[in-house]
């Protein structure tokens, strides 16, 4: 069975170890690029974009892909709705991996918002605000004049941080709590804003956020595809793959 393996989140690469050597499944796992040194799968990876709706349905045609696997990121939701429906009407297998939603707890400080440019209705002026939601999305901050803006990048910039009140900080996760309670303390953080990812990795800097009483702007995520087979651990992905193996 020839499998492709939509990857891009922490899931993911778990899968991918997993796969490598499965008897009776070839895997290409594909990345779309948005790291310049992306960590290894240990399966045959392609980087970049398809090309579109056209580009995606020429390449499972030409690598004869009998399945999808879809593990990118919980806001990939473009690409996960293509992904459905094309595998829907080449009737292709496809699983979709979401792992849960974070859920506030006892001292959290969330507001939920719909959308980036929502973030300015409630943080005032004058705050510095913590962009943990990477560079690809910082302009749909555009309306956030008047604020302070530190945006995390895993690699470092090529381009001038886009607006003058802000800038870049490079960091490679994970990082602990402690190490986030100290920069948000060093950096005088006033607002952490965040994409509703899930996950263990990206835990610390809300807890983080909790242990020092700040407010977190938590962007809630796109509605996932209909009528797709979807599963929360790589083990039950991995499962997946074998029963179609058989």
């Amino acid at each position: 069975m020839n499998l492709l393996l939509l990857a891009g989140s922490g899931e993911a690469r778990a899968i991918a170890h997993g796969l490598a050597g499965m008897a009776g499944v070839s895997t290409i796992a594909s990345l779309a690029g948005a790291t310049r040194a992306p960590m290894d799968l240990g399966v045959p990876t392609r980087v970049g974009g398809f090309g579109g709706r056209v580009g995606f349905e020429a390449f499972l045609e030409a690598e004869r892909i009998d399945a999808v696997l879809d593990a990118t990121h919980p806001f990939a939701g473009r690409i996960s709705r293509r992904t459905a429906d094309v595998c829907r009407h080449r009737d292709l297998p496809c699983l979709q991996v979401l792992r849960p939603e974070w859920r506030p707890g006892p001292g959290d400080r969330w507001i939920f918002i719909d959308n980036e440019s929502e973030a300015a209705e409630h943080i005032p002026e004058g705050a510095t605000v913590f962009l943990a939601t990477g560079r690809q999305t910082l302009l749909r901050f555009a309306n956030l004049a008047g604020r302070y803006i530190i945006c995390r990048r895993i690699d470092e910039a090529r381009q001038p941080f886009p607006f003058e009140n802000g800038e870049y900080l490079v960091g490679r996760g994970p990082f602990s709590v402690a190490e986030e309670i100290a920069l948000f303390k060093a950096r005088g953080v006033d607002f952490l804003v965040v994409k509703n990812s899930g996950g263990e990795g990206s835990r610390p800097k809300l807890e983080a956020a909790r242990a020092l009483s700040l407010p977190v702007v938590m962007i809630n995520r796109p509605p996932p595809p209909a009528g797709v087979a979807r599963v929360e651990t790589p083990e039950a992905a991995l499962q997946w793959v074998r029963e179609l193996a058989r």
